[in-house]
């Protein structure tokens, strides 16, 4: 009878708390061993020290509810100052899921700043925003969807790994 006298909103979270777990499973089945395969090629090429397309790990951090897990990145440059950005998170160190965000980078000084869009689907949170830079050793982003906005930390992998 509790959920009955629920308002809709918490209704809402209530379904999306008990459907999450799954949905990301099934998101991490999609692309992980691509993504997996590519990591590991991409490991025997050195980064270059004037770039940052290539490897990345680290963590991405939720700043509406404290939520942290770790996160990979192979970025690849495609065209005339877009990159894509292809994304291994983790959730709950057990869930694992991968996307792609297509960033537009602009190239300063010692830098490269960035901004791109994704909509990783309603049950993931619908559409992401990201901004950030990069230098050739270290990767900084912010996000923000409807549901949540926090930041990705990354950086270069030790070689080998």
């Amino acid at each position: 009878m509790k959920v009955l006298a629920m308002n809709r909103t918490d209704r809402k979270s209530l379904v999306l708390s008990l459907l999450a777990p799954a949905l990301l499973l099934c998101l991490g089945l999609t692309g992980c061993c691509s993504f997996q395969r590519d990591w590991k090629s991409a490991s025997l090429v050195p980064a270059a020290a004037d770039d940052i397309q290539g490897r990345w790990e680290g963590t991405w951090l939720s700043d509406r509810n404290g939520h942290t897990d770790q996160l990979r990145c192979l970025l690849t440059k495609t065209e005339a100052g877009v990159y894509q950005a292809r994304f291994r998170a983790k959730y709950e160190k057990i869930f694992t899921f991968s996307y792609t965000v297509p960033l537009q980078v602009t190239q300063t000084a010692a830098r490269w700043e960035f901004q791109g869009d994704a909509n990783l689907g309603w049950y993931a949170g619908g559409r992401y925003h990201y901004e950030g830079q990069a230098t050739p050793t270290n990767f900084f982003s912010t996000y923000r969807c409807p549901s949540d906005h926090g930041t990705f930390r990354l950086a270069r992998p030790a070689s080998g790994k």
